[in-house]
């Protein structure tokens, strides 16, 4: 099996980041820090102007939080460390000066909405349905939820957060904000991401820096908020219900 990876490639003045997971691109914390890690170095890589964030695979852009670790958090330390990498990445996106287009190649669950609405541009296949699964195990999406709830308003965000374990179609995903083009094919979404690079990294860096900043406008607290929600379902975590709905869905 394929082992977990976070890799850069840099070419045509644009850093690509790229991660894998064999269990359907979830996010262990070594994986999550690597990611916070590869955003921030490549923010500040002069010889690139735009950051492409995707993942390898087909089906699944990113299936959020990994089960096998969340089965092993036994205190709220461990708890908070973990989800504290959601936190980590989220904030390495928001602060770094370049844009950051998502390459959405197939499904999000939890944390992977998470990035999908963390990215300053995403790009969508039809086909890559949305799903803030976790309530179903006994926590919330308390740390990437103000990175949904600011790309797609409170209205849908709550919607998605409480009906947990019913998926959102692509197009539903499109008309509400989350991802800003959706292509009928995955040939058809990477020239997307392409052609958007070829304008941005001939746009000034200067002038892009200065838009993010607007963008983003009114998420100074973030790197505090946060943490605060890491600890929340750090706590939350460690009880019976999600032990037990962690273990049920492991099985299936």
């Amino acid at each position: 099996m394929q082992e977990a990876y976070v890799k850069v490639v840099v070419e045509n003045n644009r850093s690509i980041i790229e991660f894998f997971h064999p269990q359907s691109n979830s996010l262990p914390g070594k994986i999550l820090r690597e990611l916070a890690n590869a955003i921030e170095t490549e923010g500040n890589n002069p010889e690139t102007n735009i950051i492409i964030l995707q993942s390898s695979g087909e089906k699944a852009f990113c299936a959020g939080a990994s089960f096998d670790e969340l089965i092993q958090i036994t205190t709220t330390e461990e708890g908070l460390h973990f989800f504290s990498g959601f936190a980590l990445v989220i904030n390495a996106i928001r602060t770094t000066s370049k844009i950051v287009i998502a390459a959405i190649q197939g499904k999000c669950v939890g944390g992977g909405v998470g990035l999908a609405a963390a990215a300053d541009y995403a790009i969508a296949v039809k086909g890559s349905d949305v799903k803030l699964s976790e309530l179903a195990v006994g926590i919330g999406p308390f740390v990437v939820g103000p990175a949904v709830e600011r790309k797609i308003g409170t209205a849908a965000f709550s919607a998605l957060a409480i009906d947990a374990t019913n998926w959102r179609s692509s197009e539903w995903a499109y008309q509400h904000g989350l991802f800003a083009e959706l292509h009928e094919t995955k040939e058809a979404m990477l020239a997307g991401v392409e052609k958007l690079a070829d304008k941005l990294t001939a746009s000034s860096p200067e002038a892009m820096a200065e838009l993010k900043k607007i963008c983003w406008r009114g998420t100074e607290d973030w790197n505090q908020l946060l943490i605060e929600r890491a600890g929340i379902s750090g706590r939350l975590i460690l009880s019976d219900y999600s032990k037990k709905a962690i273990e049920k869905f492991k099985s299936k």
